[in-house]
């Protein structure tokens, strides 16, 4: 008698879980190789950067990508498309995002944020176009951007070593954990249709990327080193975001507060 063929069945579920599961094994690797290269660490290192030789050369390998590929392509998307094209779609992710920050504020027990960010939401998706207008803004409903890296400074977990992942920049040992869970709730990963999750993912790096022209034009212009800038910089800003959370205290207006679509 034939043996039943059950593979047939077990194939397809296995890659389709190794498509969700690839994006957390990317954000992971770096926190591998950090654990990896402790022997690179010496007497000189910053104390807040002790995997130093490491984050330079992931730091270099960013920018020549980012030379090469992310900033002229951000270039000629900003001088192709409109201004309404781009707002459009600046509107469209950062109300994606207005969801991730409703889930971070009720995590960190602050109602006034959870319902103004869930409140925004709801308004730009279903008056909005789906977000691509900003109608919450207009009503002077506020938004508060919030991730789950603040979501565990705001709980005592430690930042940890600082670190700069491959593609995604400054990070650190807390925020890189954050970034792995957040993809995993990452809105743009429910589209079951592989080409159109694809282009998704691409039209929102060079959005992002597009967005970041006028201040790395600034960095490159005012700083010695832009490694240690950037690294100081960030480091001194999410500290001041998870000090503000925890001194301000529950349901208070504090962290990245905006009305409209910019930081």
């Amino acid at each position: 008698m034939n043996k039943p063929m059950s593979s047939s069945v077990e194939v397809p579920a296995g890659a389709a879980a190794g498509r969700r599961l690839r994006p957390l094994r990317l954000l992971v690797l770096p926190l591998v190789l950090s654990v990896l290269a402790g022997c690179a660490t010496g007497p000189t290192a910053h104390p807040d950067d002790p995997l130093e030789p490491l984050n330079r050369n992931i730091y270099q390998f960013n920018e020549a990508v980012d030379a090469v590929v992310l900033k002229p392509v951000a270039t000629l998307y900003v001088r192709a498309a409109p201004d309404p094209v781009r707002t459009g779609v600046s509107n469209f992710f950062n109300n994606l995002s207005d969801f991730w920050s409703f889930v971070n504020a009720t995590l960190q027990l602050r109602p006034r944020e959870a319902a103004e960010n869930f409140l925004r939401f709801n308004v730009n998706t279903v008056l909005g176009l789906g977000g691509v207008l900003d109608i919450a803004s207009d009503m002077g409903i506020e938004r508060t951007r919030l991730d789950f890296g603040q979501t565990l400074g705001r709980w005592g977990v430690p930042a940890g070593p600082y670190l700069v992942l491959p593609l995604l920049g400054p990070s650190s040992v807390r925020d890189a954990a954050g970034r792995s869970v957040e993809t995993r709730g990452d809105l743009v990963m429910e589209v079951d249709h592989v080409s159109t999750r694809n282009s998704l993912y691409g039209l929102r790096l060079v959005d992002t990327r597009a967005n970041l022209l006028r201040a790395t034009a600034m960095l490159e212009g005012a700083a010695l080193d832009k490694y240690s800038f950037t690294r100081d910089f960030y480091l001194q800003r999410r500290q001041n975001q998870i000090d503000d959370i925890i001194d301000r205290g529950w349901g208070i207006g504090n962290g990245d507060r905006t009305s409209g679509d910019q930081d």
